[in-house]
């Protein structure tokens, strides 16, 4: 079935963008303007930030639905008395015996959900009941030896396998647990000191020891971007949030709590830096979760904790980095999602809300509020499956004003990210009704990269018909120097053509080039050159794909090419998970499957000059199978034409369901 010549550059990824020519500017928008000695004159003492009620500020509290409030207490109460799941050597190992990372995983972040519902329900109830099972918890997490995951450890010096304890280093979900062990002990106060204050005690030496002192001191963690050799991504503002949190609710010493946030501050101007002017996420907005909604969490501590004088929400790149999620919208829970992103999506309500409030965007706030009730948001207890309560807290006060908001539905017409290549065109405004387009340029280092310069999706009345396939469940070999051995990261299970053989090739590099967008009232039109994302084993001299959108009716795959030799046929894939129907020939209908089908697509292709042959995926990936279902069909379209410079066209035409 993969019996296709490919040419593999082997680059050693740790799912970054490679860092190489990347466009940086010197925008500064945190520490550019403001000194370490200014922000130690409106830095909150740590005694007067109180960004959230504790365990003793009752009515405060009270602001939660009772029938909220008793979840949370049941919750708690179901781990009453139980045991704290163990985490074996033997099982950190798996990941470079076998390269599983999911049963430690999820050992790990069971331990820190189980202590944020203990958090909660105590907070909710106070009566002292779950203090007990919450220092074990507590107690459980700080004798771990590691409090990040197998398949970060590899930073340290001695490499990856068991952790060595005499050098922490910094990954997310060591940052996680931080920030837990810090909002714990922050919301708790002293009811921890019923137990024993060696408690409280413990949190502190442990939280620096393991997050404070490490990332003060050392400037060599690459998520940082001091050193540049790599370029950032959402771990800088996802990192950075829970390092200010535990700085800002932990750190003792007043000269060390300023250097410390001074220092996030560099750090996060690194990530701002390198963000396109149009706000767009090159991971995807399933990573925009924790890319630029990882960067609001950080605002909002930094603006809280100087009341006010922090304050970017007026930049226009702050605002376009928050409106990124609904513009790569369809509808229900499917988004755009190019790279490592999943084609179904449930984002932070509440955070999407409180965002779109900061930045004045009603769309955006209006969208949170739809999300928040598609979500049930406020009907039941939950708690982030790594323990986070920094997002939980705020969405808990804003329960009562979230259900007294107005929804709104982001159906935008058009949406064009320059920075990334990316465009987006439906069929009408405010409704989902016909044809939704996405396509990409951009080059092969993206972060979380797949080879897809040129890739596109189609949708019919919102449902998916031509999809990008996204990601299967992390393992080792998915940032390693086997990534681009995984079927779904090759350009020919995107919807992209092999040429002589050849697929596209990752790296920087290999990109697109003379690209072009224009969009109108009826239609919206793409253009790029794709040759230079193949290696030049494949003769590809250009490769010039137009996307034409007739909105309402029909998208038009036009391709003009020329080639230096001919090696092979040609062979364009196009992957569906839709039922296929090739009873008319050159025609093939893409049937939704869904009972009540709704509208289909419907390709047409010259047979003539092109055979048509469905491959069968069946899906066994736990995580794909939860986006697409039990099968993906891969389309391929084989040319019998060997000439040089030719060009085809192929349309997708709208079938309605009525």
């Amino acid at each position: 079935m993969r019996e296709i010549r490919i040419a593999l550059v082997l680059l050693i990824l740790i799912g970054l963008s490679s860092g190489m020519g990347v466009s940086r500017q010197q925008r500064s928008l945190l520490a550019g303007r403001m000194t370490e000695r200014e922000l130690g004159a409106v830095l909150l003492p740590r005694g007067q930030w109180r960004p959230f009620p504790t365990v003793e500020d009752r009515e405060a509290w009270n602001i939660v639905s009772g029938h909220l409030r008793a979840e949370y207490v049941r919750g708690a109460e179901r781990l009453l008395g139980t045991t704290w799941p163990p985490l074996p050597a033997s099982v950190f190992l798996e990941y470079v015996r076998n390269g599983n990372r999911s049963n430690f995983e999820r050992i790990s972040f069971e331990r820190r959900a189980r202590l944020a519902t203990l958090v909660m329900g105590e907070v909710f109830e106070n009566k002292g009941r779950f203090l007990d099972d919450i220092a074990n918890g507590i107690w459980a997490i700080c004798e771990e030896s590691y409090w990040g995951v197998p398949a970060h450890v590899g930073v340290q010096r001695r490499g990856s396998g068991l952790p060595d304890v005499t050098e922490p280093t910094v990954d997310l979900f060591a940052a996680e647990t931080g920030s837990l062990l810090a909002w714990t002990t922050y919301l708790l106060g002293n009811r921890l000191d019923r137990i024993s204050p060696l408690i409280d005690d413990r949190i502190h030496v442990e939280v620096d020891r393991r997050i404070l002192t490490p990332n003060l001191e050392r400037d060599d963690f690459w998520w940082m971007g001091f050193r540049r050799e790599r370029e950032v991504n959402n771990w800088n503002p996802w990192i950075n949030s829970n390092w200010l949190t535990t700085v800002l609710v932990l750190e003792q010493n007043p000269a060390r709590r300023v250097r410390a946030v001074h220092k996030i501050m560099r750090s996060l101007d690194n990530f701002l830096d390198v963000y396109p002017d149009d706000g767009g996420c090159d991971e995807g907005p399933g990573y925009w979760g924790r890319a630029g909604a990882s960067l609001f969490d950080c605002l909002e501590l930094l603006h809280g904790a100087t009341d006010g004088a922090i304050d970017l929400y007026g930049q226009p790149l702050i605002q376009r980095i928050g409106q990124y999620i609904y513009k790569v919208y369809i509808r229900d829970d499917y988004y755009i999602n190019f790279a490592d992103a999943s084609g179904r999506l449930n984002p932070e309500a509440g955070l999407i809300y409180r965002y779109g409030k900061r930045i004045r965007d009603p769309i955006m706030a209006g969208f949170g509020v739809l999300l928040a009730r598609r979500q049930n948001l406020g009907d039941e207890a939950r708690v982030a499956r790594t323990g986070s309560l920094g997002r939980l807290l705020p969405d808990l006060l804003l329960d009562r004003e979230l259900r007294a908001a107005s929804p709104v539905e982001p159906l935008l017409r058009d949406a064009w990210f320059p920075g990334l290549q990316v465009m987006v065109a439906r069929s009408f405004a405010d409704s989902t009704k016909g044809l939704y387009l996405a396509a990409k340029g951009g080059h092969n280092a993206e972060s979380h990269n797949h080879n897809d310069v040129g890739n596109f999706i189609v949708y019919a009345d919102g449902r998916p018909a031509l999809i990008d396939v996204g990601v299967e469940t992390y393992t080792r070999k998915t940032f390693s120097n086997e990534r681009y051995e995984i079927w779904t990261m090759q350009s020919a299970y995107h919807n992209l053509p092999t040429i002589n053989g050849f697929m596209q090739m990752n790296g920087r590099g290999f990109r697109a080039r003379d690209v072009s967008y224009k969009a109108d009232e009826s239609t919206a039109v793409f253009s790029l050159d794709i040759a230079g994302a193949y290696p030049a084993e494949a003769g590809v001299e250009s490769w010039v794909r137009t996307l034409h959108f007739v909105r309402g009716k029909r998208v038009e795959l036009r391709e003009k090419y020329s080639l230096s030799r001919f090696l092979a046929p040609l062979s364009l894939s196009l992957m569906t998970p839709r039922r296929i129907d090739m009873t008319t020939p050159g025609r093939i209908l893409l049937a939704d499957p869904r009972p009540g089908a709704g509208a289909g697509v419907a390709i047409v292709y010259d047979t003539a000059l092109f055979k048509a042959t469905p491959e069968d995926i069946p899906v066994t990936d736990s995580r794909l199978k939860s986006v697409w279902g039990e099968r993906i069909t891969r389309i391929l379209l084989m040319s019998n034409s060997r000439d040089l410079q030719g060009g085809y066209t192929l349309s997708f035409e709208y079938t309605s369901a009525e």
